[in-house]
């Protein structure tokens, strides 16, 4: 990219400029882009794909957002969004083409802007309580529609 990137220790901040030599300047906003997909705990593989292509998108939200939950109830929620041993995840972001980051109560999503619509519909679903089984129907459904219209 061209872009000179250091780390400010005293200010623990991440800086970015150009150079003389940078080919265009819309380079700055995709190491931003990548730097900020890397500090919300996205692989560096899946934060460099940010770079390569131009239609990706990090977008976060709380669970709070969609349903206000205290104690237990914000556990269960957590739970079914990562199911057994990451299960329900992984089969959201494959089914969607998306990544998806649980930290804590946030979570961060990175894909296409189609993509990040229909994987956030089927997390706020399965954070007001629908059981997985039934997001997995919907996902199969939405998915064939989405593999038609390309």
């Amino acid at each position: 990219m061209k872009i000179d990137i250091r780390m400010n220790l005293k200010a623990r901040r991440v800086e970015i400029k150009t150079r003389s030599d940078t080919p265009d300047v819309s380079n700055l906003q995709k190491c931003a882009d990548f730097v900020h997909a890397f500090m919300l705990g996205f692989d560096v593989v899946d934060a460099v794909a940010l770079l390569r292509m131009d239609e990706l998108y990090a977008e976060s939200f709380e669970i709070k957002d969609v349903k206000t939950l205290r104690g237990e109830h914000l556990s269960r929620a957590i739970g079914r969004l990562s199911g057994k041993g990451g299960r329900t995840k992984f089969a959201i972001e494959n089914a969607t083409r998306t990544r998806i980051v649980i930290a804590d109560t946030k979570i961060h999503i990175l894909g296409s802007f189609a993509n990040i619509k229909v994987a956030r519909d089927s997390l706020c679903s399965l954070i007001l309580g629908s059981p997985a089984a039934k997001v997995y129907s919907k996902l199969r459904a939405v998915t064939a529609r989405l593999a038609e219209r390309f």
